[in-house]
């Protein structure tokens, strides 16, 4: 019974452990939209966003309330919606390496890419403790 009682302690301190750090990572990130926001819209521009700075702001946004949701465990359902619902029109729209000719270039999105979507997976692990 401790034995189970220790196994079960040490995985509700790794799940902490592990949400802290994807909260800490998608709060630093809505924040670096906030903060470079002119720098992210002229990119966002250049791949075809339309209204580039807002949808900078409004993705920082969700980041960062998304972040602070898994960082204070307030609301984890809705903040790991809004992140899961900014990651995918974001990373299709802004790493569609498929498009990019340039064979460095495309690594780097194709990199982004897979590191988006591998976020959302992570962000569905967690949500699947909820369903």
């Amino acid at each position: 019974m401790i034995l189970l009682t220790n196994f079960i302690f040490f995985m509700e301190i790794l799940f902490i452990i592990g949400r802290l750090i994807v909260g800490i990572y998608f709060l630093n990130s809505g924040l670096n939209h906030f903060f470079k926001a002119n720098y992210l819209a002229g990119y966002a521009s250049s791949k075809g966003v339309p209204l580039a700075k807002a949808a900078v702001i409004i993705s920082g946004a969700t980041m960062a309330i998304g972040g602070i949701s898994l960082i204070g465990w307030i609301a984890p359902i809705i903040g790991l919606g809004l992140l899961i619902l900014t990651l995918i029109p974001l990373t299709t729209m802004m790493h569609n390496f498929w498009t990019v000719t340039d064979p460095m270039h495309r690594a780097n999105e194709k990199i982004n890419f897979t590191k988006n979507f591998a976020l959302v997976g992570s962000l569905l692990l967690i949500l699947s403790l909820f369903l």
